[in-house]
C-alpha cells in the first residue's frame, strides 16, 4: 500500500524547493537545494503520473453513470486498471531509499586470480569490456595505474571512471569473474578455467573520509612499466601506505605531484568503501544474501567463450550474447541485477 501522506509530504517538499529557486532565494544553499530539487524530481514524476492514472480511472468509473459516455468508459477502463499496477511498480522504485554513493564517480580495480597468463589476459579483457560501456555512456575513462604482462595480459589496473550515475550502473560487477575458454597459447584445444577479481569503489569526497596525515607512509620510486617500457629515469612514482589498515596504493605516470594526487585519490576511495562495509555489515546480519553488499569472496559470473555464453549466478541470468557482452554491452545485465536488487530492498522493507 502507498502511503499518500507521504507522496503529499514529498510533492509539497518539491514545490516549495521550486518556488525557492525560481525566487532566486537559498543563499549559500542554493546548491544543497538544487541537489536536492534533482533528486526529487524523478520521484514527483512518478507520483504525478500515478495521481492522474487514479483520477483518470475515477473519471471513468463515473461516466458509466451516463448513458451517452458509458460505452467509452467501458473501453477505457480495462486499459487503465490494466496499467495501475506498473505505476504503482514504478512509484515504489521511486520511493526506495537511495544509495547516497550511487551518482558518484567510482574507482574500477581489476587483478587476475588462478589461471597465470590466462587469468592476465581475460583481466584485460575486462579491462576493454569496461572501457567500452563507459565509452557508450559518455563516461570518461582514466588509467590511474596500469601493470601489464609481456602477452599484454593485466597485473593490475585502477581506473577512475567519471559520468552520469557512474557507481549506480557499476556496482553490481565487484565480484570474482570467471573464464572458460581454450587459451591462445593451447596447442591441444583444451578448455581451461581461469578468473579475474574486479572491485567497484565510490569515489570519496573530503566530505565522506578524513585521512589522518600520521597515518600515512609516502614513499617514491622508479616507475617501470610491461618489458622494461616507459621506464623514468627519476624517481617519481608514489606509494601510499595507510598504517591503521594496511591498505597500499601507488601511481606511477611521470609527475611526482600528479602521482600523490592520483594515489590519494585511489587511497580514499578504498577506505570510503571500508565504512561502508562495516556500515553494511553492521545493518544486516545476512549481508551474504545482498547483492551489491560488496562482498568480493564469491564467483558471481561465468564468461564461457564455447558456448557463447554469459551467466551472472546471484540472479540466475544466462545470455547467450556474449560476443556483444564482451564490446561492452553490459545494459541487459546492470538493468536484472539493479531491478533484483530494488526487489530485494521493497521486500525488505515489507518485513
Amino acid at each position: 500500500m502507498i502511503p499518500l501522506d507521504r507522496l503529499e509530504q514529498i510533492s509539497q517538499r518539491f514545490e516549495f524547493i521550486e518556488a525557492s529557486m525560481s525566487a532566486g532565494s537559498g543563499g549559500a544553499d542554493y546548491a544543497a537545494l538544487a541537489k536536492e530539487y534533482a533528486d526529487l524530481k524523478p520521484v514527483v514524476e512518478q507520483i504525478r503520473a500515478y495521481k492522474q492514472l487514479k483520477r483518470d480511472i475515477a473519471e471513468a468509473e463515473a461516466m458509466l453513470a451516463d448513458p451517452e459516455m458509458a460505452e467509452l468508459a467501458r473501453e477505457e477502463l480495462p486499459g487503465l486498471k490494466a496499467a495501475l499496477p506498473k505505476a504503482e511498480g514504478a512509484l515504489q522504485v521511486a520511493l526506495l531509499p537511495k544509495d547516497e554513493a550511487d551518482a558518484k564517480p567510482a574507482m574500477l580495480e581489476i587483478r587476475p586470480g588462478t589461471g597465470g597468463e590466462e587469468a592476465a589476459l581475460f583481466a584485460a579483457d575486462l579491462l576493454r569490456m569496461y572501457q567500452r560501456y563507459a565509452e557508450a555512456k559518455g563516461w570518461r575513462f582514466e588509467l590511474i595505474e596500469e601493470q601489464m604482462t609481456e602477452l599484454g595480459g593485466v597485473k593490475e589496473v585502477v581506473a577512475h571512471i567519471t559520468g552520469q550515475n557512474v557507481f549506480a550502473r557499476l556496482k553490481f560487477e565487484s565480484g570474482v569473474h570467471r573464464v572458460q575458454r581454450v587459451p591462445s597459447t593451447e596447442s591441444g584445444g583444451r578448455i581451461h578455467t581461469s578468473a579475474a577479481t574486479v572491485a567497484v569503489l565510490p569515489e570519496a569526497e573530503d566530505v565522506d573520509i578524513e585521512i589522518n596525515p600520521n597515518d600515512l607512509r609516502i614513499d617514491t620510486m622508479r616507475s617501470s612499466g610491461a618489458g622494461g617500457q616507459h621506464v623514468n629515469t627519476t624517481d617519481s612514482a608514489v606509494r601510499i601506505t595507510h598504517i591503521p589498515t594496511g591498505i597500499v596504493v601507488t601511481s606511477s605516470e611521470k609527475s611526482q605531484h600528479r602521482n600523490r594526487e592520483k594515489a590519494m585519490q585511489v587511497l580514499k576511495a578504498r577506505l570510503y568503501d571500508l565504512e561502508r562495509s562495516r556500515v553494511d555489515s553492521e545493518r544486516s546480519a545476512d549481508r551474504a544474501a545482498q547483492v551489491g553488499s560488496g562482498d568480493r569472496s564469491e564467483r558471481i559470473r561465468t564468461y564461457n567463450f564455447p558456448q557463447g555464453r554469459l551467466t551472472d549466478h546471484r540472479i540466475n541470468l544466462t545470455l547467450y550474447r556474449l560476443d556483444q557482452v564482451m564490446q561492452g554491452d553490459l545494459d541487459e545485465i546492470v538493468d536484472a541485477l539493479t531491478a533484483d536488487a530494488q526487489a530485494r530492498q521493497m521486500a525488505e522493507i515489507a518485513s
